[in-house]
C-alpha cells in the first residue's frame, strides 16, 4: 500500500483543541477511504516565512498515511474547503520514518540547550 507524508497548517487564531479536532477529521477522511494514519505529530504554533492569508504564524500537524491515492485526493479536496487549513502538502515516500520526526527531534534538542543554560 503506498506511503505518505501529509503536513498541513492551521490558521495561527485556533486552538490546540481545534487544531486537535482538524487531525482527528483527517484520521476519520483516511479510514474512511480504506486508509490508516500510522501517526500524527503536532508541531506547535510556528513563524512563517511569509504572511498567508493575513497569518504570520500557523499550527503545523503531520500526518504519515498509508492508503490507497484516492484517499489523499479525498483529504486534499476537504482541506481545500476548510477555512481553517491555510496551506498542505502530501509527499509520497518510500517508508515511514520511525520515531520522531526531524521537528520533534529539533524541539528537544531546544528545550535540552535551554535548559543546559538555565534558560528555563
Amino acid at each position: 500500500m503506498p506511503l505518505y507524508e501529509h503536513v498541513f497548517l492551521a490558521r495561527q487564531d485556533l486552538s490546540q483543541a481545534q487544531v486537535d479536532a482538524l487531525a482527528a477529521a483527517a484520521t476519520e477522511i483516511v479510514e474512511a477511504g480504506q486508509g490508516k494514519v500510522t501517526k500524527t505529530e503536532t508541531w506547535g504554533l510556528k513563524n512563517l516565512a511569509f504572511k498567508i492569508d493575513r497569518n504570520r504564524k500557523a499550527h503545523f500537524v503531520l500526518l504519515n498515511i498509508e492508503g490507497p491515492g484516492a484517499v489523499v485526493a479525498e483529504l486534499e479536496r476537504q482541506n481545500r474547503i476548510n477555512e481553517d487549513i491555510i496551506r498542505w502538502i502530501t509527499v509520497g515516500v518510500d517508508e515511514h520514518e520511525g520515531g520522531p520526526s526531524v521537528m520533534m527531534r529539533k524541539n528537544d534538542r531546544e528545550r535540552t540547550r535551554r535548559r543546559e543554560r538555565g534558560e528555563d
